[in-house]
């Protein structure tokens, strides 16, 4: 007895590759920020030091709050003023 065994020729079925986006040969530079120092934080009048933030009320004088437009932060403690609201 012969067997003949017959094959369905195989289809090869390609998968359909996404096309690679090109990338940019060099990212965009950043803008340096520029460093706030201590001197940010204080200004002179009258020979005397004025501080323009103002400081902590949980933790104390040596931590100011952040400006955060309409409001203070302090970023030691998370702790929140808001500012007093501009009336029109």
């Amino acid at each position: 007895m012969s067997k003949s065994t017959e094959e369905a020729p195989k289809e090869e079925e390609k998968a359909e590759k996404p096309e690679k986006v090109e990338k940019p040969a060099a990212k965009a530079e950043k803008k340096k920020k520029k460093e706030k120092g201590v001197y940010s934080l204080y200004r002179i009048e009258n020979d005397k030091v004025v501080r323009l933030r103002p400081t902590c009320q949980r933790c104390g004088p040596g931590y100011f709050m952040a400006d955060q437009g309409d409001r203070y932060t302090c970023g030691h403690c998370g702790f929140t003023q808001y500012k007093p609201a501009a009336e029109k």
